[in-house]
């Protein structure tokens, strides 16, 4: 009896690894007959496990999507990765996913052997996460845009902007980007002719959606991430500036900001950027460590005067 489990647990590894497999090809990795393999697939499904049989000389078997989840099969390395990424997940992100995480993360560390728990246990000790402070969002949400990409079709959402306004959008989905805590859908707005970024939280997808479409070319070289993150430095954001750094854009780019300069000369260049606080903004350009002028918007350039009066009050008498 335990040799046929042990052999059955093989025989479910070799099928969960997403490929199909001949009758005489599972009788020679498990050292069985090809009668054998039969009654161990027949075992198989009894479980509840979805083993699919195709007929004919090239036939063979495939593990398929059931109508309910039978346990799975992890090897040591797929364990300690399922572990991780569950403890990360326990972090947020995803409305509701913080106490999934952490009981499914529980179950798994219960059965988990020593050695595995240690390796899970150091990488959790002597790894340190930041969690963003986003918004969280429903899952049902996320899974909603990454069917419609996953399939090429329209997505119809009400998106609420920074001002609070609500508009209709009709957008080609392409990817989800999930960026310091806040979750980003970046898509072709088919009413606007162009790309955009649009802040998932904001989004409340309508049923149904539109018809199928034809993938496009993303710009900035099919980079997604670039993409977001020069969208969110802009775009995305309740306030947008542009400053002149007195600086080579060589020696600002050189700064590990993450900052998309334009040079206008050989000693300056432009920066845009966008945020939700003008004194956040301020005091964020501030960081760059050169000087500066703002050349719009003229909130922001008071932001900068009012805030170098703080500072230099901070300091009077010294």
């Amino acid at each position: 009896m335990l040799e046929t489990s042990a052999r059955l647990l093989k025989l479910l590894s070799l099928l969960q690894a997403h490929r199909e497999w001949s009758g005489p090809e599972l009788s020679v990795r498990l050292g069985v007959s090809t009668r054998t393999i039969r009654n161990d697939i027949e075992r198989l499904r009894s479980l509840g496990y979805p083993v699919h049989a195709t007929p004919g000389v090239a036939g063979g078997y495939r593990l398929g999507a059931g109508a309910a989840l039978p346990p799975l099969l992890l090897d040591d390395e797929e364990a300690v990765a399922v572990a991780v990424g569950l403890g990360r997940a326990a972090g947020g992100g995803v409305e509701g996913i913080q106490e999934t995480s952490v009981r499914a993360l529980a179950k798994l560390e219960q059965v988990l052997p020593s050695r595995l728990r240690r390796r899970v246990n150091a990488l959790n000790a002597y790894t340190v996460q930041i969690p963003g402070n986003g918004p969280s969002v429903p899952p049902e949400v996320l899974t909603t845009i990454a069917n419609a990409a996953r399939d090429h079709e329209q997505l119809r959402f009400d998106y609420t902007g920074h001002d609070g306004e609500t508009t209709v959008r009709n957008v080609e989905p392409h990817r989800l980007v999930h960026r310091r805590g806040r979750w980003y859908l970046v898509g072709y707005d088919v009413e606007r002719r162009d790309w955009r970024t649009f802040r998932v939280d904001r989004v409340r997808p309508r049923t149904p959606g539109g018809p199928r479409f034809t993938p496009r070319e993303l710009p900035e070289n099919g980079d997604v991430a670039a993409y977001v993150e020069k969208g969110v430095n802009t775009a995305m954001w309740r306030y947008r500036g542009t400053v002149l750094l007195h600086a080579p854009a060589e020696q600002v780019t050189a700064l590990p900001l993450g900052l998309e300069v334009e040079p206008v000369d050989a000693e300056t260049c432009l920066l845009k950027l966008g945020g939700d606080d003008l004194n956040g903004m301020a005091v964020w350009i501030g960081f760059i460590g050169v000087d500066f002028e703002v050349l719009d918007p003229p909130e922001l350039a008071e932001t900068v005067l009012r805030l170098s009066e703080r500072y230099r009050r901070a300091v009077i008498g010294r």
